[in-house]
């Protein structure tokens, strides 16, 4: 099986100030944002990626420069704009600062059963899920048939949209999903198998990855554990 590697955007300027983004053009990553994005490029200039995949939004596509930067020189892969993993349509709620939405009836169904929510103007969280975790699948379908199953390639997103292919890889309902952490310019790793997911990774800002390069995984989980990686 390949192996995903799940980027969220450094921290933008909207980040610092409070305000929900959602897909606002021009929304930037601010000096702190660069300097996350830089260092996970760092973190992951030593995993040769066989795809890199990225929401079209600016402060993604930044995130995806400074990792791709820092790729081999001979490395051969491709970079894809794929909207499918772009963030929340929230709707009327976009542009708003959060101490404002916090506020709102509907914050309170956002935070107990995201399930339920459809943002007014905007999409269901349900429906986030659905597009993002059916790319990422299809993605992770298209690499292994071409590089085959020791192949590891890159996704760039949103935070909510990452926790939500998150939750559906740990097998967890939509509405626990507020349960799961993802920082900006965090890493989560991730392995679609036959008769499971194994989530190898979520929320990670440091420590070595030089171990995604070895030979394909097996499919069968190590019972007791296993021995790790060296």
């Amino acid at each position: 099986m390949a192996t995903v590697v799940v980027v969220r955007h450094g921290r933008t300027t909207a980040n610092a100030t409070g305000v929900l983004a959602g897909r606002t053009a021009g929304v930037l990553l601010d000096e702190v944002g660069r300097q996350q994005a830089a260092a996970t490029g760092a973190r992951l200039a030593v995993v040769p990626f066989a795809r890199v995949v990225t929401s079209p939004l600016e402060r993604c596509r930044e995130t995806t420069e400074a990792i791709v930067a820092q790729q081999s020189a001979d490395a051969a892969f491709s970079v894809l704009v794929d909207a499918a993993i772009t963030e929340c349509d929230y709707g009327d709620w976009q542009g708003r600062p959060l101490s404002e939405l916090a506020g709102e009836d509907l914050w309170q169904t956002v935070q107990r059963q995201p399930s339920a929510v459809t943002f007014p103007g905007g999409e269901t969280m349900s429906g986030m899920q659905h597009r993002a975790v059916s790319a990422i699948r299809a993605h992770d379908a298209a690499v292994e048939q071409e590089h085959g199953p020791g192949a590891v390639w890159l996704a760039v997103s949103h935070g909510d949209v990452v926790k939500s292919v998150l939750a559906d890889a740990l097998g967890v309902h939509l509405d626990l999903f507020q349960r799961i952490s993802v920082g900006p310019a965090s890493v989560s790793i991730l392995r679609y198998g036959a008769h499971r997911t194994d989530v190898l990774a979520t929320n990670t800002d440091g420590g070595d990855l030089s171990w995604l390069r070895g030979s394909a995984p097996s499919a069968d989980a190590a019972v007791g554990g296993g021995a790790g990686t060296v």
